[in-house]
């Protein structure tokens, strides 16, 4: 049987790993923030080749021209802004879950 001393504690770690998980949550949104908007693509229209940043303002898409040449410099930031982009989002996700589980742990009856 667990006694109510060992309950405390158990609920005390449980209250600190959900603030360590709210302090993700925060610190990948941030991360996500401080990303580039949109993704930078490419388009052939009639057998040429142009370059587009695609992203969402106020809910539509919006294809902003950026040229016939881009630097490549450019191009390698916005495919690791990609790739960031989908870790971070992916980590969000889970801290989320994380935090709608120890939520409703400490929330839990106290009779075990």
């Amino acid at each position: 049987m667990v006694t109510g001393v060992e309950i405390m504690v158990i609920k005390g770690i449980l209250k600190e790993e959900l603030e360590n998980s709210l302090q993700m949550k925060k610190d990948y949104e941030n991360a996500l923030a401080k990303l580039p908007k949109g993704s930078l693509i490419k388009k052939k229209i009639k057998g040429h080749e142009y370059y587009y940043l695609l992203l969402r303002e106020s809910g539509k898409v919006k294809f902003i021209y950026k040229g016939k040449e881009v630097p490549q410099d450019l191009i390698k930031q916005y495919k690791e802004a990609k790739e960031l982009r989908a870790k971070y989002r992916n980590l969000l996700s889970q801290v989320k879950k994380q935090i709608k589980f120890l939520r409703s742990s400490l929330r839990g009856k106290e009779a075990v």
